[in-house]
């Protein structure tokens, strides 16, 4: 995101749909106008208007293909910041009803962040690399050789050397804790949704299916003991 002054960006996020719709893209993929409209609660030519605010803003980039227009979030960093604000505001009572309360419970036990793992199962995620020796932590953090072993056999491909990191800490806002965020996490999400270990859910939901067992324990994680 480009480089912009505290109370212009704070601006930018204080209007409530905008808001909503940077939470509702927060789970990794792109959106219609349309689409965001409903997640915010306001007519598409409105939803438009914002939609070119956080495009100028650098939050947000538009795609097209075809007739559509999509809307994703711009990139890891503003993913981050959105992730971070949400954090601070999510102190709050526990969510009234039923369905509110389900939803909680499903955000709380996995789900994404951007586009990597969060909640239990990413912070599950983290520990057990860290404990079965495939992520070294003791000068930063890092992916160690058995670490790159075992994501091949997974079939987990390992990202090129860029400007994003291959592993980073982020700050789990409902465990107050650390999952692994970067480019390996990415990637590791991104397979684990096209074998069937995970399936997207209600919003940024993730519900893991019994296909993860095997592939997960190879990482540390015991599946069953996530439910």
């Amino acid at each position: 995101m480009r480089t912009r002054g505290l109370a212009e960006t704070a601006a930018v996020l204080a209007e409530p749909a905008r808001a909503a719709m940077c939470l509702a893209l927060l789970d990794g993929r792109a959106w219609t106008v349309g689409e965001l409209a409903t997640a915010a609660g306001v007519a598409p030519s409105t939803a438009s208007e914002h939609v070119s605010t956080l495009d100028g803003a650098g939050f947000v980039e538009s795609l097209k293909q075809g007739r559509h227009r999509y809307v994703r979030i711009a990139d890891a960093q503003v993913a981050a910041l959105i992730e971070r604000l949400a954090e601070h505001t999510d102190h709050r009572p526990a969510p009234a009803g039923l369905r509110a309360s389900i939803r909680a419970k499903h955000l709380t036990a996995a789900r994404t962040c951007y586009d990597h793992l969060a909640g239990r199962l990413g912070v599950a995620v983290r520990a057990g690399m860290v404990d079965h020796g495939l992520v070294d932590l003791s000068s930063g953090i890092s992916l160690t050789s058995q670490g790159k072993s075992v994501l091949a056999e997974l079939d987990v491909p390992l990202p090129l050397a860029g400007r994003r990191p291959l592993l980073r800490d982020c700050l789990d806002w409902t465990e107050r804790t650390e999952h692994l965020g970067g480019g390996v996490p990415a990637a590791l999400l991104d397979r684990a949704l096209a074998a069937g270990w995970v399936r997207r859910g209600d919003g940024r939901a993730i519900t893991v299916t019994p296909a993860a067992r095997e592939p997960f324990a190879a990482l540390g994680v015991d599946i069953d003991a996530q439910r």
